[in-house]
């Protein structure tokens, strides 16, 4: 784990501390698809397809999480969630763009901490199921 006192609460932030690509970095998103929290780990340089998710849950409306129910289903605030270890198991979905890369570096539960692990691994502790989710992905139904 790494500390950085000037904070990554961002994407972008983490990226310029670490010194490495905006798509290494995982970006750990919470969706209410139809009132249940639901995280999806994006890369940092993608944003999430909303209706993408909504196909994939099967949900009939989703929507960005407010801090409270970020903080309520995970345990940590927005800029320190990490991808696994949360308060209530959640269902994870996380975009195949993070397979692009060796090592990604996670929030590690505050937004001034982050740690890198393989992708593939970080898939497994979060129990996410990889998928196609990012704005612009070739997202196939079936």
């Amino acid at each position: 784990m790494r500390a950085f006192p000037e904070g990554t609460r961002t994407a972008a932030d983490a990226a310029a501390a670490i010194g490495c690509a905006l798509s290494q970095i995982v970006k750990s998103l919470v969706f209410a698809a139809d009132g249940v929290p639901v995280l999806v780990l994006m890369d940092g340089a993608s944003r999430v397809d909303v209706e993408t998710v909504r196909r994939e849950l099967g949900a009939g409306k989703v929507t960005r999480a407010d801090a409270a129910l970020v903080r309520a289903s995970t345990g940590y605030a927005i800029g320190g969630v990490p991808p696994f270890g949360h308060t209530t198991r959640l269902r994870v979905l996380a975009d195949r763009s993070l397979l692009a890369h060796e090592v990604v570096w996670a929030a590690a539960g505050t937004p001034h901490t982050v740690f890198a692990m393989a992708p593939r691994d970080v898939i497994r502790h979060a129990s996410a199921t990889p998928t196609d989710v990012r704005e612009g992905a070739a997202n196939t139904p079936g």
